[in-house]
């Protein structure tokens, strides 16, 4: 029995009583109906006609419940990026949300959750299939059974749209607790489509004259996903911030993908003893990345340099062993490398690493091997013995920016050498199409490199690609493509290629995260690094601290509404603005008493003066500017916690705390301290910290 896979064009009629979804493609299908304004959906045989307006779209992305209405998200545009074994991949381009009601009703949070909502889908990158199960890694893919429906192979963490489906998979298995659910509707599996979040990247092109599809998937998942300072560490479930599988793969023998032009424009292909003939081949490499897994924040305060806090490592002990147990589950032995700087803030984060694996471990050895630029250049922890599940960790500490400072970028060679065996020994995936279906698995990968820096980016980046780059050249020699001794970056085609692809993914995975490209990207795409790729991360630097203090707790607040972290409640409607600023106005005050005393001193320098007029007013007047705006910058400056955009439907404990804190010393200020009053209306950031906890 083959399986159920999405429909690739489907129809929506839309009445004022109904929405109906069909595909003509499959006229015998049942029709999916939602009905107006309910939501409940049914399955009709055969075709509902009529409507006010028929449409076609390229899937449903879901269904979401907002506080006044229910809206289904269809995907109305997508844009086709290649074919991985003749399968089309396509990104979603534009959205449509479709309300229930047909007369709506609103507030200012409807209309925010919806601003929200549309901001977050238009700047996130997502990538489908009607007959590839993208959230899976190849090697998964080849263990599942390939008889189930796309939705049920996919891997929960970086199906995307999960919670947006929850309506159409419990009327699909008969959960819904509504009029017309009951029993199981497979049916409905045509009308459930998986999306992933992330960078996909697939190209034809060539070594050496053999032809091959090189491929880059990047997907993050969905459990704690969020922004760069709003999501670090590990919550209680054991889920990281900013946690990214990334699977680099070569495709040879692709005869169903090789109709785009060869990026080298050689032909040919590769010997028949490499290939076994000219069977499909895959070869896939997968590394993940994610924040520290611990307790720790780095708190806002509009300062350039965040306040880093770190909980006792003990407290999350539980967490951090949850964390690995699913990814030793998932990928085997895991060889944690970790970035972060050994000196200055930044140590605190690798010593509260170090003794979160030290705590697992049964009777870990440790080994330090001190370097001439640096204290200590390496820090090995590898279990005492094989008794214990957590000795399949082992923790790799690289002083990353010490051993690579004054430009010298070969030095990152360092951290290969001591992960050479580990490669060596952990393999990498390599699986054949048989004729008759399925995968023969000829090689699996049984080990993982997990990198961290402080966000998981930038150094990240460049560690990953260099592991790429290895991996890749021993595949392909290997399989007998390249000779003992050659290298991949040989081939001065396909090594630019290589850079800018992962130079690509570098930007997608740190504008999803920080809200810009990445750092150091010109050294990933020119092995180089110049004085332009020194300005551009200058100006994204400049851009994150904007980003992070003022842009972000809008940017969380979409993710939690997609992702379902935060539901709104329809009870609630009415009972006040959630998105109002409760500051006391003082506070509010501030910052536009210092853009107008800067206004008035610009106005007054600049201003031609009249002949023989009295000077000395105007003099005074903008000393009086000045004076106010220094204090006026004085006071953001210590009390930046108060000017931060948090927020607003799931704040972190912490952030909370920060603000309370500050607002009881600012009610300590000699000048404006009896203006605030005693105690201040928090609610909204105190009913986010209510539903984390």
């Amino acid at each position: 029995m083959s399986a159920t896979l999405p429909f690739r064009d489907i129809n929506v009629h839309a009445s004022s009583t109904y929405y109906a979804f069909s595909s003509p493609s499959a006229p015998n299908a049942p029709t999916l109906v939602i009905d107006r304004p309910s939501g409940d959906l049914r399955l009709n045989d055969g075709k509902v006609t009529g409507g006010h307006r028929v449409s076609s779209i390229a899937g449903i992305l879901g269904i979401i419940k907002l506080r006044l209405d229910s809206y289904v998200i269809t995907i109305t545009k997508s844009q086709s990026v290649g074919r991985i074994k003749g399968h089309q991949i396509y990104k979603v381009v534009s959205t449509e949300f479709m309300p229930m009601r047909e007369r709506q009703i609103t507030d200012a949070d409807e209309q925010m959750y919806l601003t929200y909502l549309k901001a977050q889908i238009k700047t996130s990158p997502m990538y489908f299939s009607y007959s590839f199960d993208v959230t899976n890694s190849f090697q998964r893919q080849a263990q599942l059974d390939a008889n189930q429906p796309l939705w049920q192979r996919a891997d929960d963490r970086f199906f995307w749209n999960r919670f947006l489906c929850t309506s159409l998979i419990d009327f699909r298995e008969g959960k819904s607790s509504r009029r017309f659910s009951g029993s199981a509707q497979p049916s409905v599996d045509a009308y459930i489509l998986p999306v992933m979040f992330g960078m996909m990247s697939i190209t034809n092109t060539s070594i050496k004259g053999n032809a091959m599809t090189f491929t880059l998937i990047s997907r993050r998942s969905r459990h704690r996903a969020g922004t760069r300072y709003m999501r670090r560490g590990v919550d209680d479930q054991g889920n990281v911030g900013n946690f990214n599988e990334t699977e680099q793969a070569v495709i040879l023998g692709d005869n169903a993908s090789s109709n785009l032009t060869s990026f080298s424009g050689g032909q040919g292909s590769i010997n028949d003893k490499a290939t076994g003939g000219h069977e499909t081949q895959v070869l896939a490499y997968v590394q993940t990345r994610g924040s520290v897994p611990v307790f720790w924040a780095e708190v806002n305060n509009i300062r350039y340099v965040p306040t880093l806090q770190i909980r006792g490592v003990e407290a999350a002990q539980k967490a951090t062993a949850r964390h690995f147990d699913e990814q030793i589950s998932l990928y085997g032995e895991n060889y944690l490398v970790n970035l972060v700087n050994q000196k200055g803030r930044e140590n605190r984060v690798k010593e509260a690493y170090e003794e979160a694996v030290r705590l697992l471990q049964s009777s870990p050895s440790e080994k330090r091997e001190p370097g001439r630029e640096t204290n200590e250049r390496f820090n090995l922890i590898e279990p005492g013995n094989e008794t214990s599940w957590y000795d399949h960790l082992h923790y790799v500490y690289f002083d990353f920016h010490n051993e690579t400072k004054g430009l010298k970028w070969h030095r990152a060679q360092l951290l290969l050498d001591q992960l050479k065996d580990g490669l060596t020994a952990g393999g990498y995936f390599h699986g054949i199409d048989m004729p008759s279906g399925g995968v023969d698995i000829r090689q699996k990968q049984t080990a993982v490199v997990r990198t961290n820096c402080m966000d998981c980016l930038d150094r990240t980046n460049v560690v990953q690609s260099m592991l790429g780059r290895w991996t890749l050249t021993r595949q392909l020699t290997d399989l007998g493509v390249l000779r003992p001794g050659e290298t991949a970056q040989d081939d001065q085609a396909f090594e630019s290629l290589f850079r800018n692809v992962w130079a690509d993914n570098a930007d997608v995975v740190s504008r999803s995260y920080s809200g810009t490209g990445a750092l150091k990207t010109d050294f990933t795409r020119t092995g180089n690094r110049t004085r332009a790729g020194a300005l551009q991360d200058l100006s994204n630097s400049i851009t994150r601290y904007a980003a992070n203090n003022f842009t972000d707790g809008p940017r969380q607040d979409g993710f939690d509404l997609f992702l379902g972290a935060y539901q709104p409640d329809s009870a609630a409607a009415g009972l006040g603005q959630q998105f109002a600023d409760r500051r006391p106005l003082v506070v509010q005050a501030v910052p536009y008493v210092l853009g107008f005393c800067i206004f008035l001193v610009i106005i007054s320098v600049s201003t031609n003066r009249v002949p023989n007029s009295t000077i000395w007013p105007l003099r005074a007047f903008t000393c009086l500017c000045l004076g106010v705006g220094a204090w006026s910058g004085r006071f953001m400056w210590n009390f930046g916690s108060l000017y931060v955009n948090w927020p607003k439907l799931n704040t972190p404990d912490w952030a909370v705390e920060a603000y309370e804190g500050t607002l009881n010393r600012v009610r300590k200020d000699p000048i404006v301290g009896s203006f605030v009053g005693g105690k201040s209306d928090t609610t909204n950031l105190e009913e986010g910290k209510k539903r984390r906890e």
